[in-house]
């Protein structure tokens, strides 16, 4: 098989040698050809040898002849468990490139007829409900009529024998089966075993965290009917107190089959106290430094507290946080929060000084609640170098701001409520799955203070893999306030709404989007509405791309939004994934400039923005 592409590989790797005396050869592109079924990115991800990066720093990956042998074989197995027992590496072609010290790769194969699967049969299941007899069946990954895929039937023999552990069967037993040549019928036969319950918890690796501490992030307790998401909903309930680095939840004695099941739950403390300091630069926010003191384990019982601090061109404080867990059950907890806040705006800036107590509900690894009150004070100013400005000064003042002190200063009591909802499979660059968050305030009234309106804002992400290059992303914002009787003095400048920026519509910087006073500078507004759409996608060398459309605006008066009045900006970026989110470079146009816009204190010179800043933009 080999025979006849070796002389020409041996040949093209003696006169590249030749021609390198020294350095190495490296890979420069691996292609395919004859590849139909399957994708190619799946074949050169088991591949040792690896393609060089394209960008002059990114990694280098030499040409090793014993290992591409062994490539070869891996294709093949690779094809062959893939449903393809004919498939054959038929040709293999490497060229050097002008310079002698690179190499194009090129694979020739010949997929044969695959064996596919006519259909899937479940058998010794009968020990569970039939509608998830048929749910289990509906699930599996195996499709009748596509190739018989060995991993898919290894998953779908683990996904049957799951279900049974999860109704009361920790000892199920599943195996797989298929009978015929080039069409074969799939049998799952299950041997269910014993139906059994919890029994005893056995703890160990603890030191300073309770034992107590522990069993209360127990899902089950002894007694109960053995369910495996029950286990793995324990587990998942103990790494997110962040107070141990390992944690595992297993089985006593498996190999009796013992209807009473005795469980170990094992664990590695982490470091209890952290601290946390970071110096970066944005395109917004200029310089930046950020510290953090964060203790996991205050006073024993897995209370935790921290402290924080920020300093930047657009905002800086310190804010304080306690979180008491478990207050009566394993889903409820309690928080408090204090805080002494500034932030900076074209055209004023507010300092907020207060705090909020919240009761927490975590209804499912998914879905959370929480409601809170606030108790703050709000004072809000003219920036300096815009106090002596009377049309800035009008414009705030027919806001809200009072014309004897320069100042917008009151308390404000408020009730919140916030929910929310994820299925994204990550928080700093997700692929697949949903997030929804909405908050309701509703302040003054018979809570007194200087403030009164009633606020609602909704924030909906969802997340589209394409194939195993691509993702489809996109986000809806709208948010409102409501002044009471009509007065904008009841609403304080500091819930006003602001669009632009990395993180908004990226064709202008953050503040920039909101109605404009007659003095030229963003003033805020009581309505948004936005929306992102992005298609990102991964490129060689890791580097990822991405083009985007935004689209938004704000308004003065509450719940206002006219949809013929948006701003869009579209534009592209770049990607670099890193440990704690990719370091993003965009680049925005605007569509629609604002007319009579002042940036930095001066009209609009361009109408693109550039953006650096790390993480998604949402």
């Amino acid at each position: 098989m080999h025979r006849i592409a070796w002389p020409l590989l041996a040949a093209a790797l003696v006169a590249t040698s030749g021609c390198r005396e020294e350095g190495v050869v490296t890979v420069r592109s691996i292609e395919f050809v004859g590849v139909i079924s399957v994708d190619h990115a799946q074949i050169k991800a088991v591949l040792a040898t690896r393609e060089s990066a394209k960008l002059p720093w990114g990694r280098k990956f030499p040409f090793d002849r014993s290992r591409f042998d062994a490539d070869l074989k891996r294709i093949e197995a690779f094809y062959a468990d893939h449903g393809f027992p004919d498939a054959r590496v038929t040709g293999v072609e490497v060229t050097p490139n002008r310079a002698q010290d690179a190499v194009n790769v090129t694979i020739t194969l010949a997929e044969g007829d695959p064996v596919v699967v006519t259909s899937v049969e479940l058998t010794g299941f009968d020990v569970i409900p039939p509608d998830r007899v048929e749910s289990l069946r509906r699930g599996l990954p195996i499709v009748e009529g596509r190739p018989r895929d060995r991993q898919q039937v290894l998953a779908a023999r683990d996904l049957a024998a799951n279900e049974l552990r999860d109704h009361g069967y920790p000892y199920a037993r599943v195996s797989a089966g298929e009978t015929g040549g080039k069409d074969v019928a799939l049998t799952f036969t299950a041997v269910p075993g014993p139906l059994a319950h919890f029994g005893d918890v056995d703890i160990s690796g603890n030191t300073t965290v309770g034992r107590r501490v522990i069993e209360r992030q127990l899902t089950f307790t002894p007694g109960d009917l053995y369910r495996r998401s029950l286990v793995l909903d324990s587990q998942r309930r103990l790494y997110g107190m962040q107070l141990f680095q390992f944690v595992n939840i297993e089985t006593l004695e498996p190999d009796r089959q013992d209807p009473i099941v005795r469980m170990r739950v094992t664990v590695a403390e982490g470091r209890h106290q952290r601290v946390n300091l970071g110096v970066g630069y944005g395109t917004e926010e200029k310089a930046r430094v950020d510290a953090g003191y964060h203790h996991v384990n205050v006073l024993g019982g897995a209370r935790t507290a921290g402290v924080r601090g920020r300093w930047s061109a657009l905002d800086r404080g310190v804010r304080l946080e306690f979180n008491q867990p478990y207050l009566l059950a394993p889903h409820v907890s309690a928080g408090a929060e204090g805080q002494h806040w500034r932030t900076v705006t074209p055209a004023y800036q507010s300092v907020i000084t207060g705090g909020r107590l919240s009761l927490n509900h975590r209804e499912s690894q998914f879905t959370s609640w929480a409601i809170s009150f606030l108790n703050e004070r709000v004072n809000s100013t003219i920036a300096d170098e815009t106090r002596d400005d009377p049309q800035l000064r009008n414009d705030l003042i027919a806001l809200g701001l009072d014309p004897e002190t320069g100042h917008q200063d009151g308390t404000l009591n408020a009730l919140a409520f916030d929910l929310q909802r994820t299925t994204a499979d990550s928080l700093l660059d997700a692929r697949r799955g949903y997030q929804v968050a909405l908050h309701g305030e509703l302040a003054g009234t018979f809570m007194l203070g200087r403030y009164h309106y009633d606020a609602f804002t909704a924030d909906g992400r969802h997340y589209v893999p394409l194939g195993t290059h691509f993702t489809v992303a996109n986000r809806l914002q709208f948010g409102s306030i409501d002044a009471l009787d009509d007065d904008p003095g009841n609403v304080p400048f500091s819930k006003k709404y602001f669009l632009g920026g990395a993180s908004s519509i990226r064709g202008w910087g953050r503040y920039e989007v909101s109605p404009v006073g007659t003095s030229g500078l963003p003033v805020g507004g009581n309505t948004m509405f936005a929306f992102n759409s992005e298609l990102r996608a991964t490129l060689p060398g890791r580097v990822g791309g991405v083009v985007f459309l935004d689209g938004g605006n704000v308004w003065e008066r509450g719940w206002s939004v006219d949809l013929r009045h948006l701003r869009y900006a579209v534009g592209i970026g770049l990607r670099y994934p890193t440990p704690v989110g990719p370091v993003r470079f965009d680049v925005g146009q605007q569509l629609e400039p604002i007319d009579g816009l002042l940036v930095d204190g001066k009209p609009q010179k361009r109408s693109w923005r550039i953006h650096f800043s790390i993480g998604q933009a949402f």
